[in-house]
């Protein structure tokens, strides 16, 4: 009885802490951010131009876009649709259940894993979309006003704390924005691309068989002593994101791989392994990979001397973005602008989407509006990560990043570096081939304990 009381107590504790997270992550969604017109604007890989003969600042909520010539805010919008086409993965509430808790929402406590499946949604839009591939619609969902929005999330705030405390499941209180797909007419490659959008947010959906969907993340994440409800840092989740692929079995993910870096050391013959194994059907094939590769920035503070490799990392194509952040707050950086980062939040708590019906909503998966953060407030902790689709690649990959560390370097040695050989030719216990029992060999726990004190905490 004792027992059965106590889970009760843990279950209520849940329900009133899931209520009060809910409530106070559904308010931040739309911000103005404002960007300067006379300095170039970065967004993994694309660079973009708002320079006018005017001074001042613009901001991306629209209101200032017909003060602007048709030239330049034609480069404008398209940086708004290239943003916004990038999948947005945020805090979710009254999903099913997660294995082994009472736990229906990772709000106040998944914002790593979140950043982590930003990085891959990138990676895979490169594999199977391009880096030129913008979603059609993108410009028709960024049209409500920050009014409708907090009427919407006094509703939905409210009918969740109410749904907390009965254990009944939240109504659903969608406004006209988010009711229905926005359609239009599209040729056979629109379509196709249409189909591939859709299947990678599939694969993030919020529900026990989604490949890279929170609850599946969280079982591997089990494998190194985490549990729901645990904050994950950024190295952790690059390994968990990794176990993740390796696991996936859906016959489209068979040509994508990842390799994290050990030791901040990317070991180039351990990548091509990688990417020449042999398919699960048996088929020799050359796989794509995702590098991930956790560093740190400096000691307490950010370093300010890494700010020109930031930037320089994230002007490459193949760049997939960093999983990083504020003390106490992960963020997904994509760009920049002269010396600030810019990025996707996903601190903020919107209604689970039920993926595996057809046509399911997408406004949800897709920012309105970017954010702006300093350089000098990023926590030092991040993962980059990269995405190469061939060998060949992965070669050229190597030799430009190489040089970028050298000319960034103003110490003895670089934040990062690539050698040649295999791992296990540098007296590493593993290969990173090797089938592991756990999610990480003994080499890689001892380094993770060392950095699991170094990274985010729970807000």
């Amino acid at each position: 009885m004792e027992a059965t009381g106590t889970d009760e107590v843990e279950k209520i504790k849940s329900k009133f802490m899931s209520a009060w997270h809910n409530m106070k992550y559904s308010w931040v969604l739309k911000t103005k951010t404002y960007f300067s017109r006379n300095s170039p604007v970065f967004l993994l890989g694309k660079c973009y131009h708002f320079k006018t003969d005017d001074s001042g600042e613009l901001s991306t909520d629209g209101s200032s876009f017909d003060k602007i010539n048709k030239e330049i805010s034609g480069n404008v919008e398209e940086f708004r649709k290239d943003f916004i086409s990038r999948i947005w993965l945020t805090y979710r509430e009254e999903f099913p259940q997660i294995k082994g808790s009472a736990l229906t929402t990772d709000c106040g406590w998944g914002c790593t894993l979140r950043t982590g499946q930003m990085l891959l949604a990138q990676g895979l839009m490169l594999h199977f979309l391009g880096r030129g591939w913008v979603w059609p619609d993108a410009l028709d969902i960024d049209n409500s006003d920050t009014e409708s929005w907090t009427a919407h999330t006094v509703k939905k705030l409210t009918a969740s704390f109410e749904a907390s405390l009965t254990a009944e499941r939240e109504p659903k209180i969608l406004s006209n924005h988010h009711r229905g797909t926005l359609k239009r007419n599209c040729d056979d490659s629109e379509r196709r691309n249409e189909v591939y959008h859709r299947k990678i947010i599939s694969w993030f959906g919020d529900y026990p068989l989604a490949a890279f969907g929170l609850h599946q993340l969280i079982e591997y994440g089990k494998k190194s002593g985490k549990i729901a409800g645990d904050w994950y840092g950024p190295a952790v989740v690059a390994h968990i994101l990794r176990k993740a692929v390796e696991e996936a079995r859906d016959p489209e993910l068979q040509g994508v791989t990842v390799y994290v870096a050990q030791d901040c050391t990317v070991y180039s013959s351990d990548v091509i392994d990688r990417q020449c194994s042999l398919m699960d059907s048996g088929k020799a094939a050359t796989k794509a990979v995702i590098i991930l590769v956790p560093v740190r920035l400096g000691g307490e503070r950010t370093n300010m001397d890494y700010l020109e490799f930031v930037k320089g990392i994230l002007s490459l194509e193949y760049c997939v973005g960093i999983i990083g952040g504020k003390p106490k707050q992960s963020y997904y950086f994509a760009g920049f602008q002269d010396d600030s980062l810019i990025y996707m939040d996903p601190h903020y708590c919107q209604s689970f989407v039920d993926v595996s019906i057809k046509d399911f909503p997408l406004e949800s998966f897709h920012c309105p509006s970017p954010k702006k953060m300093s350089f000098k407030k990023m926590d030092p902790s991040c993962t980059i990560g990269f995405y190469c689709r061939t060998v060949q690649d992965f070669e050229k990959a190597s030799e430009e990043i190489t040089k970028m560390l050298k000319s960034s370097s103003k110490e003895k040695y670089p934040l990062f570096t690539f050698v040649k050989g295999h791992s296990k030719d540098y007296d590493f216990a593993s290969s990173p081939l090797h089938e592991e029992k756990h999610l990480f060999p003994e080499d890689e726990k001892r380094r993770l304990k060392r950095f699991s004190t170094e990274e985010f905490v729970l807000l």
